[in-house]
């Protein structure tokens, strides 16, 4: 007998399907993505037309959006056990693996084809490294080793170098060093949130270097990159792309980085609370000191560019 048509689940409207397609994309990484392969072009010394400017973009968002959603196809078992995650359209129930799989490869599959028709060869090749390192190997590798945290930095930060490259159409000093900033500033970002997160990671099956081999480990890890990124930060004025203002607050914003890096765990004892609760706090601590880090940098440059 034929259930009852009031009995059966109701059918997701089509608005509600690409949502969740486009979710599968993760929408805000992917906006911060582009900013940061736009700051690419515009401190490159040559300004490509605004054509190229725009399938730049437009290759990078897409690439980007493959990537985001073929680690979800992967990780959508995984995603079940994390509280930022469980509602994403796959662990959720609302796509299946097959729809989020063709559309993971489909956007790969014209992104980097157009880069290297409507931009340049160099900039899609970037993009396949990006792509192929973040899905192939950086996935996987966070289930298996916390090597996956310097893996995954690599495709993280290629975006501004894509953006310079895609201006310039060669790899350079100044474009390296803007790879390296974002690839630096990335490890005590992401060692802050498997500080606080620590007890999901660990649910789900993902090696982080917090569970693995402990808090103090971590904090000392976030101090040497947040030590590293000030003098790679600080390359940007003597190669010519930006001036004393971003100097000045590249070494300000970097100094007080590595501080709240290097404050104790122990700073928060006299509050009687258990261990976890202080490396939590410390791991919130440094990822908002990240997140007010990096834009600093752009306000620094931009200064530079308006005086």
């Amino acid at each position: 007998m034929r259930e009852p048509a009031h009995n059966l689940p109701a059918r997701p409207s089509f608005a509600a399907w690409v949502a969740d397609l486009v979710a599968l994309t993760k929408p805000r990484i992917n906006v911060m993505v582009l900013v940061t392969a736009l700051g690419g072009i515009f401190l490159a010394p040559t300004r490509p037309s605004a054509t190229v400017i725009f399938f730049a973009l437009l290759g990078t968002a897409l690439v980007v959006g493959s990537a985001n959603t073929l680690n979800c196809w992967l990780e959508r078992d995984v995603d079940k056990y994390m509280t930022r995650t469980k509602n994403r359209p796959l662990p959720a129930g609302r796509l299946s693996a097959n729809t989020a799989l063709v559309w993971g490869l489909l956007l790969g599959a014209i992104s980097v084809p157009l880069l290297a028709l409507s931009v340049n060869a160099l900039t899609a090749v970037l993009a396949a490294i990006a792509l192929v390192s973040y899905v192939a190997v950086y996935t996987p590798l966070k289930q298996v080793s916390t090597t996956a945290l310097l893996v995954g930095a690599v495709p993280g930060a290629m975006p501004p170098l894509m953006g310079w490259t895609a201006a310039t159409n060669e790899l350079s000093a100044a474009g390296l060093v803007l790879f390296g900033i974002l690839f630096l500033w990335q490890l005590p970002h992401f060692l802050a949130i498997a500080m606080f997160r620590e007890a999901e990671y660990t649910r789900a099956g993902i090696k982080v270097v917090p569970a693995i081999r402990g808090p103090e480990a971590t904090r000392w890890q976030a101090i040497a990159w947040a030590l590293a990124l000030v003098p790679v930060s600080l390359l940007l004025p003597p190669l010519g792309i930006a001036g004393a203002i971003y100097g000045a607050t590249a070494l300000l914003a970097g100094g007080a980085f590595v501080w709240f890096c290097v404050k104790s765990f122990r700073a928060y004892a006299a509050e009687n609370v258990s261990d976890a609760t202080m490396h939590a706090r410390w791991g919130r601590k440094v990822f908002v000191a990240s997140l007010v880090y990096l834009p600093a940098l752009f306000v620094g440059l931009a200064l530079d560019a308006l005086v």
